[in-house]
């Protein structure tokens, strides 16, 4: 039974980092394939045509490395940004601030009221005050919106969920750049698709009378339908974390949201939206943010979050 109990059936899931460097070449792969096949096969000859046609694929290809360089820039910083971790021997505000030496108070004190323990706090303090967790895995106080991430095997400040593409978790202080992520490789895949719909189309005819090699012929193939299906999911996964970001939600409080309602954490979707993004304009399109903002906006720290004055804590 000892041995059962110690068994972590999550310890399996330790081969989706494995996984995860392989997605990264898959990635870096897909890339390579559309880059050869719009701007060296499709439009960089064009690039020399004259007229409207040269236009266009200037446009076309300066539009290009735009969101390829914006690409790059948000994967790294989702695949190298640590989404927050929770500070060794952590304790809320609400506990450091409360009377009579609740700095010291452990977890047990908040679990063990179903004892019966006079010396404890009464079911009526326990009610003002939020629920402090505890992570048996981590040791360690978990702060709102965190939780055990088994792949990583450690916790997640406000975790949305592990990315295998990135091999990295997304939570509270890389969410904005894997929402980046997706966002202009959504727009990278529709222009890849537009500007190689010609040459789809023209694939069978160049096919028979062989006018153009074979490995052009399959790169432009393969990358066409790739950059579809590409677009096609992610305008699936845009559309369901927009939803998220507006109610101030993550994948893995969907759930509880259900069984919320109003939701404690929606404050509103101006607020809910800059406590991703920021406050600042100019950086919300960028994997930045301002000194100001990291420094004003807790939610940013994946630590303290504002709740709504309606909803009881």
């Amino acid at each position: 039974m000892d041995c059962c109990r110690r068994a972590n059936p999550f310890l399996l899931c330790s081969s989706l980092k494995v996984l995860g460097y392989a997605m990264v070449f898959l990635v870096a792969a897909i890339a390579a394939a559309s880059y050869y096949a719009v701007v060296i096969v499709a439009w960089g000859p064009r690039l020399f045509s004259g007229g409207l046609v040269s236009v266009l694929a200037f446009a076309i290809v300066i539009v290009f490395h735009i969101l390829l360089a914006l690409i790059i820039w948000t994967y790294l910083m989702v695949l190298f940004r640590d989404p927050g971790s929770v500070p060794e021997n952590w304790r809320s505000n609400v506990e450091e601030g409360s009377p009579g030496n609740a700095s010291s108070t452990t977890f047990a004190s908040y679990v063990a009221i179903e004892t019966g323990d006079p010396a404890l706090p009464t079911s009526n303090e326990l009610e003002r005050r939020p629920a402090i967790r505890y992570c048996t895995r981590c040791q360690n106080n978990k702060p709102p919106r965190c939780h055990h991430c088994s792949i990583c095997e450690r916790c997640v400040l406000k975790m949305d969920h592990h990315c295998v593409w990135v091999v990295n978790c997304v939570g509270a202080r890389n969410y904005k750049f894997f929402l980046l992520f997706l966002l202009y490789t959504f727009l990278e895949t529709v222009l890849d698709t537009l500007a190689l719909l010609p040459h789809f189309v023209q694939f069978f005819g160049d096919a028979r009378r062989h006018s153009v090699s074979p490995g052009n012929l399959a790169i432009t193939f393969l990358a066409f339908v790739l950059n579809l299906a590409f677009a096609l999911s992610l305008l699936c996964f845009l559309v369901m974390h927009t939803s998220l970001v507006l109610s101030n939600t993550t994948s893995i409080e969907v759930y509880e949201k259900k069984k919320r309602v109003p939701w404690k954490y929606d404050v509103g979707r101006r607020r809910n939206f800059e406590q991703v993004f920021g406050t600042k304009k100019l950086l919300w399109f960028l994997p930045l943010f301002s000194a100001d903002d990291l420094e004003n906006l807790p939610a940013l720290q994946g630590l303290d979050f504002p709740t709504r004055s309606d909803v009881e804590v």
